[in-house]
């Protein structure tokens, strides 16, 4: 990992200096996360860009672990180790090294060791002043940085949970959507995949699933276990009778199914092609609330609660951009989630900054039951990058 010169590291530093102090007068606990981390918290439940670029190695005793790639999961497993009651609303800060592969060895932007200064506000009750007050945190931060002009782009995966939850289909597609989300051309042929608009690609499977449906099968287990011993195989290292069964099962139940109708799929695209300012999302989202009801309706209602907060913050709806298809590349974000990125010379942009609403975390690494959580993250190499390049 290549350092930095002195003048850079100074700067750096002199930025997360001039950060934490803020937080923390905001009333955030001052924290130092662990470096080495538990590989299988980031493999399992963070995106696959950061699954991919993650350090993993083997220490002496045999465990699986990372250099932390992120301060969020960290922050969390403090959380549960040290508070004296996980579920009561909690303020953590930080600033701190992470740590990620680079292809191509990285570049000032993309360096493979990096800092991070952020917030993590936890079990708060009320989801939409805390996603406000964090994000309102985040601006603050990067003006008393000295950054003047930056775009903020927000989403809400909360909306598109909510959208899957009103519209009649089996609990399996909404699951496998969800999942599917992050990977635009792969939500798509599950789409059409759903409706009929694209034939479901034969696999070495397809066999046993027409003998299932022909047949009739009720018993997909006995099904699978006659079928390996007349083969003479064993199960895949891995994958258990039931796993296998469940996946044959799963599959015939799909082909057995209603194909989804042209109007929830419409639906979906209409919610997907929702994008401006929060104040016309908000007349687009409520316009396809009305047609399609459900859960979708309390969604949108929260999504005009937390904005009305914001503005309430003299933060307007015309200084936010909105996506209802921007999500963080980590996936454990469940609601709101923003991103502050500047215009660079060259015409990109640069992200100096993000966060977003997280529910599943907490209970996915040990909490007895869910917790809310809400965050941000700022990347303190490409905030100084972004005010060098202002000076000049």
């Amino acid at each position: 990992m290549a350092g930095k010169s002195s003048p850079e590291r100074a700067a750096i530093e002199a930025l997360n200096q001039r950060i934490l102090p803020g937080f923390m007068a905001a009333g955030f606990e001052h924290i130092e996360p662990d470096i080495l981390q538990p590989a299988d918290i980031f493999l399992d439940r963070s995106g696959e860009d950061i699954r991919s670029r993650t350090f993993v190695f083997t220490d002496p005793a045999g465990r699986e672990l990372c250099l932390r790639p992120d301060l969020t999961v960290p922050a969390c497993r403090y959380h549960l180790s040290h508070a004296a009651d996980p579920g009561a609303e909690t303020r953590y800060c930080y600033a701190g090294k992470a740590f990620r592969f680079q292809p191509g060895g990285g570049d000032q932007l993309h360096p493979a060791e990096f800092d991070q200064v952020g917030v993590e506000l936890i079990g708060a009750g009320d989801a939409e002043a805390a996603d406000a007050e964090v994000l309102l945190l985040t601006l603050e931060a990067v003006r008393a940085a000295g950054l003047k002009t930056f775009r903020v782009t927000t989403g809400d995966l909360g909306l598109f949970h909510a959208l899957l939850a009103s519209l009649p289909m089996p609990g399996r597609w909404r699951r496998r959507l969800a999942h599917q989300f992050w990977r635009p051309r792969a939500f798509r042929a599950l789409l059409d995949e759903l409706t009929g608009a694209r034939a479901r690609s034969r696999t070495s499977l397809s066999p046993l699933i027409d003998r299932l449906i022909a047949e009739e099968v009720e018993d997909t287990g006995a099904f699978v276990v006659r079928e390996l011993e007349v083969r003479g195989l064993e199960p895949v290292a891995g994958r258990s009778i039931a796993d296998i069964a469940g996946r044959l099962a799963e599959k015939a139940a799909d082909r057995r199914e209603t194909p989804l109708a042209e109007t929830e799929a419409r639906a979906i695209d209409a919610y997907l092609a929702i994008r401006g300012t929060p104040d016309k999302a908000a007349g687009d989202l409520a316009a396809l609330a009305g047609e399609v009801g459900g859960a979708l309706v309390q969604a949108v209602e929260r999504f005009d609660r937390r904005q009305r907060l914001l503005e309430q913050s003299r933060v307007a709806s015309e200084d936010l951009d909105f996506s209802s298809v921007f999500g963080r590349s980590l996936e454990y974000y469940t609601g709101f989630v923003f991103q502050i990125e500047v215009a660079a010379a060259d015409g990109s942009t640069i992200p100096v900054a993000g966060g977003g609403h997280y529910d599943n975390m907490l209970s996915d690494i040990g909490a007895a039951q869910p917790i809310p959580a809400v965050g941000c993250a700022i990347h303190t190499e490409r905030l100084e990058a972004a005010l060098r390049e202002a000076r000049q």
